[in-house]
């Protein structure tokens, strides 16, 4: 069988260069890309209308014209230069789905951020007890007249750090009530040199309430107010441990490894929090 024409060639080639410029990907590389296609169809057109032309020309009874060795030469290196865009093409969509990829998970990490910081503004809007009702005044006695009562010392307020110490003590008797309550109260003080032991406990009594989503807050607060602090480790741990509870592994793997990366060298108790969180988390 006959080799195919030149003109022919060039037709079957030009469905390929038209492909690859369609699904070309916006960008100065695809740009650069899109001129090199437009160039070979430039070439191809001009190397199909050179045989169109030798073929008019041909006597009607001669054998078939073939191309010569240059407009071989030719075709081969177009052939090899199509090759090598449709290449670069393959490498720009998967840089481009790449880039989709990441911003698609920015996105749901900045959504999931917005509603944190949503849920904890509502949570402090509505922080506070409630006014206590007046207690009933007591009946007078029928019989003799009531002796004046000795006047009763108001107790004292109770200070940041009595609160927070109280705190502690209910969270060792697992009244985790109580250990929240404290907590917040430490917290609405705004002492700045107990915030961030505070929500440490406000965590950890969320964890014992099975509030795993507030406590991850919790952690979260205490690890952004001091993250080369003595606790800062403290923090990631429980965060850790909030993800895990809730499911999310990837997460939780993702805070204790940037625990190993920020602090390596813990020892003592809290490296065996982090190694019994790692492998509560199933991390590799």
């Amino acid at each position: 069988m006959g080799r195919v024409p030149a003109a022919l060639l060039c037709l079957l080639l030009l469905p390929l260069l038209a492909g690859p410029a369609r699904g070309q990907v916006e960008s100065r590389e695809g740009i650069a890309l899109q001129n090199q296609i437009l160039q070979l169809r430039q070439e191809l057109e001009q190397l199909r209308a050179r045989g169109a032309g030798s073929a008019l020309g041909a006597p009607p009874v001669a054998a078939p014209v073939r191309p010569g060795a240059g407009s071989a030469d030719l075709l081969s290196q177009l052939l090899e230069r199509v090759a090598a865009l449709e290449e670069e093409v393959r490498r720009l969509r998967g840089r481009l789905d790449e880039a989709e990829n990441r911003d698609r998970r920015l996105s749901e990490d900045l959504r999931k951020l917005t509603e944190d910081t949503d849920f904890r503004f509502q949570r402090l809007e509505g922080a506070g007890s409630a006014p206590a009702r007046p207690a009933a005044p007591p009946a007078a006695a029928p019989a003799a007249p009531a002796r004046p009562a000795a006047p009763q010392a108001t107790p004292a307020p109770r200070t940041p750090d009595r609160a927070l110490a109280d705190g502690r003590a209910a969270l060792e008797r697992r009244d985790f009530a109580a250990a929240e309550a404290a907590a917040r109260e430490v917290i609405a003080s705004r002492n700045p040199g107990l915030q961030v032991a505070a929500h440490l406990l406000l965590g950890d009594a969320l964890m014992g309430r099975r509030d795993f989503g507030n406590a991850a807050l919790a952690y979260n607060e205490a690890y952004v107010r001091n993250r080369t602090g003595p606790r800062a480790p403290e923090a990631l741990i429980g965060l850790a441990n909030a993800f895990t509870a809730l499911g999310n592994r990837r997460e939780a793997c993702d805070t204790l490894n940037d625990l190993r990366s920020n602090f390596p060298n813990l020892s003592g108790p809290i490296a065996e929090r982090a190694q019994a969180a790692r492998q509560r988390a199933q991390c590799r």
